[in-house]
């Protein structure tokens, strides 16, 4: 294998391309080897407007759904490894409210594992922030909504649901549970991507989370989450060395042909390219991240960009640019 240095600078190309085609303002690749090797790369713009801030290696980014993978996975199998809960139980062994006026209710059945891949009938997306400002109110709509029932689809529903769990365990809020080293649910502007010019919060996001509906909920297990490439390249390595704990194993095991607990797995197109071993697992976020873990070739990567800067309406192509970016990670 060649070294993290040689990987990075090969595999950043595609990158500095967008760049400088004006589809993404800037971008962090950061490359990790199982024998302690890393390297980082990082060009363009953090912020253009209102106005203009250049991007650095230690830029913090709104990580957008890496949360469900860097903070509520783990928790939620540390629970499950610790015998708190048992993952084929339904969520209402922790939310007992859960469509508690329909004791017949669908809701009531979804368990912790079909929640971590994605194999419940929620809907794929619920503009929940569209409902109200009050937090509360919003918790207690969604554990009471009669949701549509459909085929199982990605849905960040699982994940609130997830996030009210680990909140009714640990008998707070998520923003005062514990989180790994190097991560934080805010982060100083000034040291920060930016995100979106947001047409209802009427300003640039920069240090305070993207998503609408985490934003309302004022913490979500779906998202909220920051870090710098460095954070997720620290985290990616404890996978790495922990790989055959039970909870990353866990991490690993399928449940389906494209999702395992929590990550996303290879199949045909998916983010991380077509090289990866099928001993990979991966995720990407809203905002323009990403991280992968391939752990036959003792392998990580994290592409962290602002590509919803300053709008997400816009075809900044970043599901290319992942999969040119994996390609030429793995391929070394």
């Amino acid at each position: 294998m060649m070294d993290a240095a040689h990987i990075v600078r090969k595999a950043f190309a595609p990158v500095s391309d967008a760049i400088q085609a004006g589809r993404i303002p800037g971008g962090v690749l950061a490359v990790f080897t199982n024998e302690g090797d890393r390297a980082i790369i990082s060009e363009g713009q953090a912020q253009t407007v209102p106005s203009a801030r250049s991007m650095h290696d230690d830029t913090w980014f709104d990580l957008a759904s890496l949360t469900k993978v860097i903070f509520t996975t783990p928790k939620i199998l540390s629970l499950a490894v610790d015998g708190h809960i048992d993952l084929d139980t339904p969520l209402i062994s922790l939310l007992p409210d859960l469509r508690q006026y329909d004791a017949n209710a669908w809701e009531r059945k979804v368990t912790f594992r079909q929640c971590l891949g994605h194999q419940t009938p929620f809907p794929a997306v619920e503009p929940i922030y569209t409902y109200g400002r009050d937090p509360e109110l919003l918790r207690a709509f969604i554990l009471q909504c009669e949701w549509r029932h459909g085929s199982p689809v990605y849905s960040d529903i699982n994940f609130i649901l997830l996030g009210f769990a680990l909140e009714r365990f640990y008998g707070c809020s998520l923003r005062e549970i514990e989180l790994p080293r190097g991560f934080s649910f805010s982060a100083d502007p000034m040291k920060s991507a930016a995100t979106e010019d947001c047409t209802w919060r009427h300003k640039v996001m920069c240090g305070e989370v993207h998503d609408d509906n985490c934003y309302a909920l004022e913490g979500a297990g779906h998202a909220g989450l920051f870090g710098t490439a460095n954070a997720v390249l620290d985290f990616a390595a404890d996978l790495m060395r922990d790989a055959h704990s039970p909870a990353v194993k866990l991490m690993r095991t399928p449940l389906s042909e494209t999702r395992a607990h929590g990550f996303e797995r290879p199949h045909a197109g998916w983010s991380g390219g077509d090289n990866c071993s099928t001993n990979t697992i991966g995720h990407t976020g809203f905002t323009g991240t990403g991280l992968w873990v391939d752990f036959d070739a003792g392998l990580s990567w994290t592409l962290l960009t602002n590509r919803v800067h300053p709008t997400r309406h816009f075809d900044s192509g970043i599901a290319q640019l992942r999969r040119a970016v994996g390609d030429l990670v793995t391929s070394s």
